[in-house]
């Protein structure tokens, strides 16, 4: 059985929270060949990668959402003559940018049927009335070239992906909607296989809180960029054979995004719990700390803004606290500077950039951990800092809130749980984990017994062989536990 893991913006580019999942998974499974169809920015992330990938996953494709149209290596201008569509399939074109019902099979065949120029359709005289159109009916009231240019900004890494030829599998498995949506659906066109769709968060509204915090976008371009991720996600439901999501509250997400109910299957995270037991603790010079541990990627969805500004308000209750961000600050690298110069501005003492860590080597000397981040789907890193023992203060996001109450249990709380962005709220709950060491000792243990009885990886794995499986069983293909070797 050969699956196609379809990502975007992730493995294996980045580590941690998805990514570890994804090589988790292909790991879960050495009997499965992978093959891997990866949507990154640009080509300047070709080949950059940061997992080493397991002996399983053969082939790595790319998809390249800013790309240009350029002539093997002499990077001239592609001339192509005028492609005509035909009235059929400007209609799908026009349903599609009008968000009406729209046969995608028409959409898909145009991109590959024909030698199609993404630059010459988004300026050909088509698309315009295709805009024109679409501005009519629903956005006379605002300028039509901006409209237009917007527009042909949002189709871009559309198109690009609608371009690209997919490797056949048999079965595609799109760690999200979106634009993985997009080439899973489209796999299954043209290949007839089946589709998995796996959401961590809920890719719509994750893009819609980013949109609605972004500064270059405004006003009803907003709103015109929600909806163009709206549309692929259902897409991407109305094309899966089943779909996946980590806890209840996000199936009610995707049934109210459009996904149809029997299609969905909740399935937990899960971490190799024994690969964080017996962790080395703090020496002698580090007992005189409290230990507050971050282990995140430093980017403005995880607010480490926030977390250094409650910090600091912390600080002055709590002389001996020391904060330690543990990960990858090259991912925006902007925005990791402005957290360097916030802690140089306010002038606080022991806070500790570690930079790309193995969490092992840290985790058994924190006292706690920290998650401040607006936007979760089932945290891997609680789940980590659960199997060392050490209980957690986050966010109200994604399931953070079973993860430290629970659900089915009658462990207790696994840690203190705060809104977003409430620095005084955040600080507060960093002073009462550092001065109650008894219950920050209880806590650890009731994650501890959280973590092993509902999130260990022999669970999750057995969950997606049942999935693997009867994707096999349903296209006669033999399911076999010897481990895949090249020569197969």
């Amino acid at each position: 059985m050969k699956v196609c893991i379809v990502a975007e913006g992730c493995y294996p580019y980045v580590v941690g929270g998805v990514s570890g999942w994804i090589n988790s998974l292909i790991k879960s499974f050495p009997n499965v060949e992978f093959i891997l169809l990866a949507i990154v920015a640009n080509r300047s992330f070709r080949g950059k990668f940061v997992y080493e990938l397991p002996e399983n996953l053969t082939q790595v494709y790319e998809v390249y959402l800013e790309d240009s149209e350029w002539e093997g290596g002499d990077r001239k201008r592609k001339r192509r003559k005028k492609v005509h569509i035909s009235r059929k399939e400007y209609e799908e074109l026009l349903n599609m940018v009008l968000n009406r019902k729209t046969d995608w099979g028409v959409i898909f065949d145009l991109f590959h049927k024909k030698r199609l120029s993404v630059d010459d359709l988004l300026m050909d005289e088509d698309f315009f009335m295709i805009a024109r159109e679409c501005y009519n009916r629903n956005y006379s009231n605002i300028n039509f070239s901006d409209f237009l240019w917007t527009l042909r900004s949002i189709y871009l890494p559309m198109f690009w992906t609608l371009k690209m030829d997919v490797p056949k599998a048999d079965l595609y498995h799109c760690v999200a909607t979106g634009y993985s949506g997009i080439l899973g659906s489209m796999a299954k066109h043209f290949h007839g296989s089946s589709l998995l769709i796996s959401e961590h968060g809920i890719y719509t509204r994750e893009r819609e809180e980013e949109l609605i915090k972004a500064a270059w976008v405004r006003g009803v371009y907003k709103n015109i960029w929600i909806e163009q991720f709206k549309k692929m996600s259902l897409l991407a439901y109305e094309k899966a054979d089943t779909v996946t999501c980590l806890y209840d509250h996000a199936r009610e997400l995707q049934i109210e995004l459009g996904c149809p109910e029997e299609k969905i299957k909740v399935t937990p995270n899960g971490i190799n719990t024994e690969a964080l037991a017996d962790l080395p603790g703090k020496n002698e010079e580090e007992q005189q700390f409290i230990n507050a541990g971050a282990v995140l990627r430093v980017t403005p969805i995880k607010d480490v803004k926030t977390m250094i500004q409650a910090f600091d308000f912390a600080k002055k209750s709590v002389k001996n606290l020391k904060l330690w961000i543990m990960g990858p600050a090259d991912e925006d690298v902007k925005y990791a500077q402005e957290c360097y110069d916030l802690v140089e501005s306010l002038g606080t003492k022991d806070i500790e950039f570690t930079g790309r860590v193995n969490v092992k080597d840290y985790l058994g000397k924190m006292d706690f951990t920290l998650l401040t981040s607006i936007s979760e789907g089932q945290p891997l890193t609680i789940l980590e800092s659960y199997a060392a023992h050490k209980p957690v203060i986050a966010t109200d996001v994604g399931n953070c809130r079973e993860l430290i109450y629970g659900s089915n249990d009658d462990f207790g709380e696994a840690g203190i749980l705060t809104h977003i962005m409430n620095i005084e709220e955040i600080a507060h709950a960093m002073v009462t984990m550092s001065s109650q060491e008894e219950e920050r000792l209880r806590m650890g243990e009731a994650g501890y017994k959280r973590v092993n009885a509902f999130y260990r990886i022999e669970q999750m794995k057995a969950v997606y062989q049942d999935i693997y499986k009867g994707f096999a069983d349903k296209q006669g293909l033999e399911w076999t536990e010897e481990p895949f070797s090249i020569g197969e």
